[in-house]
């Protein structure tokens, strides 16, 4: 049957031309790790920086490895990320669908026009997916390779199953261009005639990508290092079909260590992971923009961006060739320094379910609460142990009203609680402001400083040394009530 040329005419006139369009193509099998993130990163500023589109495909022809519940993971992501896609499997576009399952019959039409072309064959071979994943098997020339497209096309009308493979030049050699890496040049020889269609019609991950990539109008495909052994046989796969090359930008992996990668496996951490150990959007893409890329320019020493300045400061020639460490107590440090930057109406909205997981007295004010935190916190999960005295003391010792600096034992804690308890009582208004000029003012009329009265006020309010905020904050929060019950139990404990 003679091949109908219009459709792939047709499938031309739909690719749009004229800017920058780049995708980001997970595979549903799980969470999104940071080398993924980082991925997905890279492909919208790439986009961004230069006006053009960001495109998400969902790469799902892996059957056997596709994850309930992961594809909404991965939009869940990108939708928290600010990563807005313009054309999508939710949002369509121009060369829909975005989804690779399904656009399975546009595979087969590809494989078979390369077959037609000589560029590929059919092959009939028993070979086990793990004898073509561990590249073990024979590299001796497929004995279908040899066969003529009438006797292959024959079998195939009888119903022998069948995959389609790549035919490599035996001679010559192929040279790749990478952003990052420059020109590279390989024998033909060492590469294998790699399947493009699998027997269940599916194409695999190699053969796909170049045909949707071309289709959809992709200028630069962005990707981990670990596939600049397949690059060749691409620029092969884009040359037969007479296609423009796009822009590879080959990205070196983020490492664990020095020896090792980042895996699920071992325990790394994935976007969500981190999000759960208190750790904020924004500074985890911050962080992740500067695993293996840094600014250039005027902007080469700054270390904190917005994603908008990530977008406009972003340049292919800032990626590095050499791995990225992933350090946690790097991404600590970012965290804490957006926190800090924080407004406090944002970090009270971030920190308030935190707040409430120890303070379950919703009498105790989360705004006040959290006003406390945003100077003293660096992960949102540092937040519940800080405060869980509100709630109650529970049980300490009566060593900790006594402190050197502050110049307080038990003898005169016991003394400055009894006599501040009954002006504490008296106060006509219980606001942050009266409470901090009753204790200072007392302080100064018994003669002692600040901290010698402040020091027990303090641990009889929270009953531990380290607080966020100090006494006059502390006893605000507990209202009036509240305080004169825990000061009249240190009271007692001194006793």
């Amino acid at each position: 049957m003679a091949i109908d040329m219009q459709y792939f005419a047709d499938m031309e006139a739909k690719i749009p031309h004229g800017k920058v369009r780049t995708r980001f193509a997970p595979s549903p099998t799980g969470y999104m790790h940071v080398g993924n993130l980082r991925t997905a990163l890279y492909t919208w500023l790439i986009a961004r920086n230069a006006g053009g589109t960001f495109i998400l495909r969902i790469e799902d022809t892996d059957q056997g490895r596709l994850v309930e519940g992961a594809t909404e993971v991965i939009y869940r992501t990108l939708a928290e990320c600010g990563l807005t896609h313009d054309e999508g499997p939710d949002v369509g576009g121009p060369v829909a669908p975005y989804i690779q399952s399904e656009r399975r019959d546009t595979y087969g039409k590809y494989a078979e026009l390369l077959v037609e072309r000589g560029h590929a064959y059919y092959c009939f071979c028993e070979k086990t997916e793990s004898e073509e994943d561990s590249g073990e098997f024979d590299r001796a020339d497929d004995p279908c390779r040899s066969m003529t497209l009438e006797e292959a096309k024959a079998k195939v009308a009888a119903g022998c199953p069948y995959v389609i493979r790549q035919r490599i030049p035996h001679e010559g050699t192929t040279t790749f261009h990478d952003a990052s890496f420059g020109d590279i040049t390989v024998e033909n020889s060492t590469l294998d005639d790699q399947v493009l269609l699998k027997r269940d019609g599916l194409p695999t991950y190699n053969f796909a990508n170049v045909i949707d990539d071309h289709l959809m109008g992709i200028t630069h495909v962005v990707r981990g290092s670990e596939y600049l052994s397949s690059a060749p046989k691409y620029n092969l796969l884009y040359e037969a079909f007479g296609w423009e090359v796009p822009t590879y930008v080959h990205c070196s992996p983020v490492m664990r260590d020095a020896q090792n990668k980042m895996s699920k496996r071992h325990g790394d951490p994935s976007y969500e992971d981190l999000r759960t150990a208190g750790y904020l959007t924004d500074a985890i893409l911050n962080y992740v923009a500067l695993l293996g890329w840094s600014p250039r320019g005027e902007r080469a020493e700054q270390e904190f961006f917005a994603l908008s300045e990530l977008a406009e400061a972003f340049e292919l020639s800032g990626i590095s060739k050499s791995p990225a460490i992933f350090d946690i107590e790097k991404l600590t440090y970012f965290n804490a320094n957006y926190i800090r930057a924080m407004s406090a109406e944002a970090f009270h909205a971030a920190a308030a379910p935190y707040i409430r997981q120890a303070v379950k007295n919703e009498a105790y004010s989360t705004e006040a609460i959290a006003a406390l935190l945003q100077a003293r916190c660096e992960k949102l999960t540092d937040i519940p142990e800080k405060i869980d005295f509100f709630d109650a003391t529970g049980e300490y010792d009566a060593e900790l009203f006594t402190n050197k600096k502050s110049k307080t034992d038990a003898a005169v804690s016991l003394d400055m609680l009894q006599k501040v308890e009954p002006k504490l009582a008296a106060l006509p208004d219980w606001t942050q402001e009266s409470i901090h000029a009753l204790l200072v003012g007392f302080a100064e009329e018994l003669g002692v400083k600040n901290a010698t009265l402040m020091w027990p006020v303090r641990i009889a309010a929270a009953g531990r040394a380290v607080t966020p905020g100090g006494a006059v904050e502390i006893c605000h929060i507990l209202g009036r009530d509240e305080t004169l019950a825990r000061i009249r139990k240190g009271i007692e404990k001194l006793s």
